[in-house]
């Protein structure tokens, strides 16, 4: 058997519908997994499907991980249709850069409601044993953002940055459930949250972005394949990382 494979895997993405979430729902479709999709467009999770490897079966959830109060009905609904959960990626996130002064309570509850706690509170869900697969692997979407500062992303920072730091309380915690936790922290990837974020930031800033990547803004794909291997046996003994996939970002 490849260990690199996820056949007979069933993988629950979040923010399926776009971007990285997107990008992964296809790559773990490729390499034989079946998918539960997270995401609150329907149209668009429709079109994520549409990309999936013809033999992968798919379930959606069309739903704001958010305020969804009756998620865990709707995780047990599909488990039952697809089998336990081997695998879960984190990728529902948002991004606004702003400066300080423009900062508020709201923004900075919105931002982390998304990209930290509706993970956080899906892990929690995953990890009971009517939900989990004997072994199983947990990826959150980070960013070097939470590793590196960021002019006007101090609320999305500090999301990334907590991203980090509980996936690797949750890793010593469930270990012992045989659960792997492990983030991501990718830079600048082609999506369309980095093209609206090079709208709001103007062509000069853009520039100097682009320059800070040796190797090129990455591709959803790139992110993708990290995650594949994470949640693969290949990864068996990782668990507690950070995953850094930025095209040299950080090296500076």
């Amino acid at each position: 058997m490849n260990p690199f494979s996820l056949q007979n895997k069933t993988i629950l993405i979040t923010g399926a519908s776009s971007g990285i979430g997107r990008s992964c729902s296809v790559e773990c479709s490729k390499s034989g997994a079946n998918l539960i999709l997270i995401a609150r467009n329907e149209e668009e999770l429709k079109k994520t499907v549409s990309l999936l490897d013809p033999d992968s079966k798919a379930e959606v959830i069309i739903a704001d991980i958010v305020n969804a109060e009756n998620l865990e009905e709707l995780i047990a609904e599909k488990v039952s249709i697809l089998g336990k959960i081997s695998g879960f990626i984190h990728c529902a996130g948002i991004e606004k850069t702003l400066p300080l002064k423009k900062h508020n309570s709201t923004l900075y509850n919105d931002i982390f409601a998304v990209n930290v706690i509706a993970g956080f509170e899906l892990a929690k869900i995953l990890s009971l044993k009517k939900y989990k697969s004997e072994v199983a692997s947990f990826v959150f979407i980070s960013s070097v953002a939470g590793l590196v500062g960021e002019i006007g992303k101090t609320a999305y920072s500090a999301s990334k940055g907590a991203v980090i730091s509980g996936a690797r309380s949750i890793a010593m915690e469930l270990s012992r459930s045989n659960i792997r936790v492990n983030s991501i922290s990718p830079a600048m990837v082609n999506t369309p949250i980095l093209n609206k974020m090079f709208e709001d930031v103007g062509e000069e800033s853009s520039q100097e972005i682009l320059k800070k990547h040796p190797l090129g803004i990455g591709e959803p794909e790139d992110v993708a394949n990290a995650c594949v291997f994470l949640l693969s046996d290949a990864a068996k003994w990782i668990t507690g990382s950070n995953l850094v996939v930025d095209g040299g970002y950080s090296a500076h």
